[in-house]
Formats: structure tokens, sequence, C-alpha cells
């Protein structure tokens, strides 16, 4: 089933409809996420306002708007470190490439960019399966003894074995990559109760508060001793803490704490983008027996007894649609908050200087305005023959224009390899049912994690 259904245009009118405080609190506390779609779908895509007492931001929903938000008018639409939304992020990463804008974002970007290129990121796929291929390898064990694995704990460990070998060149060991991960999901749950009330100050002590430094603290224990080290001792390495600690195009020698927030939100959108999307494979291929089956009857056709590689993965055409698909119902930067410079118009709606606008993958991608059935899941919605969508920001799973993340290509690669390797490898079956309800933090993943047993596969050469 494909996409889409004629959404019409947003009406004109020089202020939005609100959504009051009575309505509006309640429903978020309740259950924010389907809160935010029900709101942007109850105004079919119009920009409305969230009243939510002190804190009145814009929820904008509409593909034409949120391409004038993130591309078209992007300089109007800031990260705004010192806003409500970011400050829990910026408290993680300071003056990061994740947060900043002008100077300080086009240094740490231009650095960076050469590392995430298509064509660097094919140079890589040889090493990341091999990485893959030995975490794999280590499940054969449990497997053979019939005892459950911890899923979402060994697609983690997978993640950032890969991660640390390829963009970090082992500088991180696997180790301390758990501490640091560790440590970045605990602060994706204690940041969330300032997210919901972003009002509340500092001042004032929030559930979630000390885990969050405590947090904090073992994130600087493993980094600033690794980038002192990388400091003292310069190489000509095309990994991202070598070329973070090099000096900038214009000549400018960035200090520890800069170099330390960009290690630590790349570090984040290298590996946590990748662990949040997976952590859905195992209740979501539980959930569609018709989908795991065709997954595997796919990997067996072209793969057979090879181990999955470069070759296999343009083949693998059902797999990557599966994982677009999980993109679009579980998107982990499922909220992107912008801050208006100055006063602007999205489909005729005034948007007011210094207001925040909530631009959210999720809601959009989950609206029926722009997708049939959306909270169905079915990989056929990307079948690479079907008609080009009407918007192209019906699916920004990665965000867009300059802010999009920069190493989506890598990211998507990796997913694909995992999957298919460890589909090509085992057949599973989960120790009991998981809630697909997402638990809601700064990336979104499942309530429960998935524990399974595993059946290795006899595998026969590709047809």
């Amino acid at each position: 089933m494909s996409q889409v259904s004629e959404a019409r245009p947003a009406t004109v009118s020089t202020e939005p409809r609100t959504i009051p405080l009575r309505r509006a609190l309640p429903a978020l506390v309740r259950d924010p996420l389907g809160a935010l779609v029900d709101f942007a779908e109850a105004a079919d895509g119009e920009v409305v306002r969230l009243n939510l007492g002190s804190f009145r931001p814009y929820l904008v929903s509409h593909p034409e708007h949120l391409q004038r938000v993130l591309r078209d008018n992007v300089a109007n639409y800031i990260r705004d470190g010192d806003g409500l939304l970011w400050r829990p992020v910026r408290r993680i990463v300071g003056d990061a490439i994740l947060v900043a804008e002008g100077e300080i974002w086009e240094s740490s970007r231009g650095a960076l960019q050469p590392l995430f290129t298509a064509k660097r990121a094919e140079t890589l796929v040889d090493k990341m399966a091999e990485a893959i291929n030995e975490a794999v390898d280590e499940w054969l064990e449990p497997a053979l003894a019939d005892r459950p694995i911890d899923g979402g704990a060994e697609l983690t460990r997978i993640v950032l074995r890969t991660t640390m070998r390829v963009l970090f060149a082992d500088r991180i060991s696997v180790p301390d990559a758990l501490r640091i991960s560790g440590a970045l999901d605990t602060l994706t749950t204690a940041m969330l109760p300032r997210l919901v009330m972003p009002a509340v100050p500092y001042a004032v002590p929030m559930p979630g508060d000390r885990r969050f430094r405590e947090a904090v603290r073992t994130i600087d224990e493993v980094v600033l001793p690794i980038i002192r080290e990388a400091r003292a001792r310069p190489t000509d390495g095309d990994d991202i803490i070598s070329t973070l600690c090099r000096p900038r195009a214009d000549g400018s020698e960035p200090d520890e704490y800069a170099i330390r927030g960009d290690v630590v939100a790349m570090f984040s959108t290298a590996t946590e983008t990748t662990i949040a999307l997976l952590s859905w494979l195992w209740p979501v291929l539980a959930s569609r027996p018709d989908v795991a089956e065709r997954m595997t009857d796919e990997i067996e056709q072209v793969v057979g007894a090879e181990r999955v590689g470069r070759a296999h993965l343009p083949q693998l055409r059902y797999g990557r649609m599966v994982l677009d698909e999980m993109l679009r119902l579980y998107p982990a930067g499922w909220m992107i908050p912008r801050t208006a410079v100055r006063d602007d118009e999205l489909g005729g709606v005034r948007i007011k200087a210094g207001g925040t606008v909530l631009v959210s993958p999720y809601v959009t991608q989950r609206m029926s305005t722009f997708w049939d059935d959306p909270a169905l899941f079915d990989p056929e919605r990307f079948a690479p023959e079907l008609p080009r969508r009407r918007y192209r920001y019906s699916y920004f799973p990665f965000g867009g224009g300059p802010h999009q993340c920069l190493g989506q290509y890598l990211f998507l690669l990796e997913a694909q390899l995992i999957v298919s390797t460890v589909l090509s490898r085992y057949r599973f079956r989960l120790r009991e049912p998981v809630d697909l309800t997402p638990r809601m933090g700064a990336s979104l993943q499942p309530k429960q994690r998935a524990e399974l047993f595993l059946t290795p596969v006899e595998r026969t050469a590709a047809s």
C-alpha cells in the first residue's frame, strides 16, 4: 500500500488556532506522542499553537511548512542553545555541532564532512561487515545452549564494536563505549521531565536531575582523557577524534571542551540512532511474521552460505524497505525544536519572533493526511518502483536542510549489514511478547527490552 491521500493546503489566517491549556496539558502528560499526532491530525496539517502556560510553542506538521523551516528559510529557524527545549541537550554536549549555529557549527561540520561522504562510506563497508560478523559469531554459544539473550543489549554491542572500529579507530574501547552509551541512555530519560516541562527554572530540582549530572560526569571521565592523549600525540588519522583535534580550516585551535562536545555529539549520532532503530527489530518482526519470512527468504536467495558483504546490499531490496518503514514509524530523532529569529508566515499563519517551533518526524510520518493507513507497518510503501512521494518532507527521519544528519548514508549501510547478517545466521523467537509502545526520551525505543532465543540457520549456496 503506497502513499498518498491528497492533503488540502492550510487555510489563510493571521493567528494560529490554539489548543487550550485545559486540553493540551492533560493530553501531553497522558500520552505526549499520541497527543501531538492527534493535534496535528485535527488541524489537517495547519500550524497550531499549544497553550502550556508560559510556554506556547507552534506545532508545525505540514511538509510544505517543514521545508520552509528546515531548508528554505533555515536562517530564521535556529537551534537555540539557550532555548527551553535545547537547554538539556546543551548541558550534555555544550556548544557542539549538535546544538551550535553560525561559525562554530560551520567549523565542526566542515572538519567532519569528509568523513561521511557516500564514497567514503562505501569504502568502510568491508570493515563494518568484519566487525559485525565477529560480534554475531559470539551468539553461537547461547544459541546452541538455548539460552536467551538480551536482544537490545547484544545489538548495542554490535553497533558499538562496529562504530568504534570504523569511525573512532578503536581510540574508544568497547567497554568504554558501553559506559558512554549507558550514560547517554540514562540522559535520554533523565532529561525527559525538563523536556515535558521546559519552563521550570533549573534552580528548581526536578526528577532526573541527579542522574543527569552523574551521567555527564561518567562521559567526561571516559572522553576527556582520550582527547588529551590524542592532542598530546597528534596523528594524520581520519577517525573522528584525530580529525576534531586538528586545527580547523581557519587555523583556529579548538579547546578540549569544544572537542569533547563534538566527540560526544558524534558518538551519540553515530551509535544511538542505529541502536534506537534496531531496538524495534525484534518486536516488529515478531508482530509481522510475514515480513520476517520475506526478509529471510530474500537473504537466503541473495547471500546463501556466504557472509553478508558489500556486493549483497543493493540486492537486499526488501530488507532496505523494512528499515525505511521502521524509520517512518520509529524515528530516533522524534523532535526537532527550532526558535524563530524574526516574524514569519507558514501557510498564512503568523509565527512570532522568539517563538518555539516544534517539528517532529514522528508526528508528520504518522499523519493520515499524508500517509494511507499510517499506523500499519507496511514496507511496500518504500518499493522502488512506486512514484515519488508528493511531499519531500512527509518523510524526514534524519531531519532536513543543512542540519540533516551527516552520517545517514553510513547509518543505513550499517543497519542493513547488521540486520542481514543476524538473519542470515539465526532465526529467533521472543521469550515473551514485547509492547510496541515507544518509551519516550531523547530517542524512541520500546518500553521493554526483548529477550530472545536463537536457532542457528543451516545455510546453503545462494540460488
